[in-house]
């Protein structure tokens, strides 16, 4: 596809798009613009939503807690992906809440877009991010770039909701919607470390970079603060025709939760997937827990509590269980954390190194 004068902009309705309206400049001669949803995003599990870039069926709304929904209309994990020969690329989009940034973690990562393209190898390697100062933005992502036609990716914001997103490139330029992939999904259902607190960027978290390197579709269902394997949520679950699901909620979880929630989940998940791979995660250490005995009982609790529930679900003939380690997750130099409890980049590209074998084992990968 060739982007012609003759095409048009379709504007999104809505306050913030109102606003973007009015935001008219010299670009608007030689621009052409794309709207994602006209060909979709990846990281969607469920078609009928209440807004295009939730996470959850609107049908959730009142069957989930109220927290899950509402953290449910973050488009975090969500990815667009075309292929163009531009040598500039813009971005017009806006996000649902004026809450840009978190004391610890940027506005780049909570409320930001991030641009990848892949080189001639296959390999992702990252171009650019929008670094949002306002709920609306309409900017160049990149420009310069070397003439070629590849494929791009675009991260969406992990902490807030898209409101609309468009894509935009010189006129005369080639611009090919890419569709999503069709393989089945790995689904990480978790808390805010699987949500993407703390990254910099929305294509550092570890579901993205294990998306990246096992070039595998995934859908991110991490609900900070309230990842606690609820049936509630697990009913939703259930619907995805998974590749794997990685349950990753501990660091939401005391040990007497642990107990009571992982059994009913799992059983939950293997009813309608009997075949599906389930990869149970222990919590990441806390980065003060060599020090803080408070710290290492909390993760030896919950720990010891999950190895229980996993040892009873095996014996009872449930298949196909994976276990991975806490103590893996993160690094024995304890560096690589905001605030000793959510990682970094470095501790998600360690989150990533960890997870990687045991989903290749999951998942026959080689």
């Amino acid at each position: 596809m060739v982007f012609r004068r003759r095409d048009f902009l379709r504007m999104t309705c809505g306050t913030a798009a109102a606003v973007m309206s009015t935001r008219i400049s010299a670009d608007e001669t030689r621009l052409h613009w794309a709207d994602v949803r006209d060909w979709g995003v990846e990281g969607r599990g469920f078609t009928e939503t209440e807004a295009f870039y939730d996470r959850l069926p609107a049908r959730a709304k009142g069957v989930v807690r109220d927290a899950v929904w509402n953290l449910s209309r973050h488009s975090a994990g969500m990815q667009v992906r075309f292929r163009t020969d531009a040598t500039e690329i813009h971005v017009d989009y806006a996000v649902t809440s004026a809450n840009l940034a978190m004391p610890h973690m940027p506005a780049t990562g909570v409320s930001g877009l991030d641009l990848y393209a892949q080189d001639d190898d296959g390999r992702w390697k990252w171009v650019a991010v929008v670094a949002p100062k306002t709920q609306a933005v309409r900017q160049s992502i990149v420009s310069g770039i070397r003439p070629g036609l590849r494929n791009y990716a675009v991260y969406l914001p992990l902490y807030n909701g898209t409101e609309f997103l468009k894509l935009g490139v010189p006129m005369g330029s080639k611009f090919e919607a890419v569709q999503p992939r069709t393989e089945k999904p790995v689904v990480f259902y978790g808390t805010s470390i699987t949500h993407g607190a703390c990254a910099s960027r929305p294509g550092m978290p570890h579901p993205a970079i294990l998306g990246r390197r096992l070039n595998r579709p995934v859908i991110n269902l991490g609900f900070s603060g309230n990842g606690r394997m609820e049936t509630a949520v697990g009913q939703f679950l259930t619907e995805i025709d998974a590749a794997a699901f990685v349950i990753d909620c501990l660091p939401n979880m005391n040990a007497e939760e642990v107990t009571a929630n992982t059994q009913p989940l799992v059983r939950q998940i293997r009813a309608v997937h009997p075949e599906t791979p389930v990869i149970l995660v222990e919590d990441r250490s806390y980065s003060g827990s060599w020090l803080l005995d408070g710290q290492k009982s909390r993760n030896q609790t919950s720990r010891a509590a999950l190895q229980a529930q996993f040892r009873h679900l095996q014996d009872s003939g449930v298949g196909k269980l994976y276990w991975l380690d806490g103590e893996s997750l993160l690094g024995a130099d304890r560096d690589d954390t905001t605030d000793g409890s959510h990682p970094s980049d470095l501790g998600f590209q360690r989150h990533a190194d960890a997870m990687e074998p045991i989903l290749r084992q999951a998942l026959e990968i080689a």
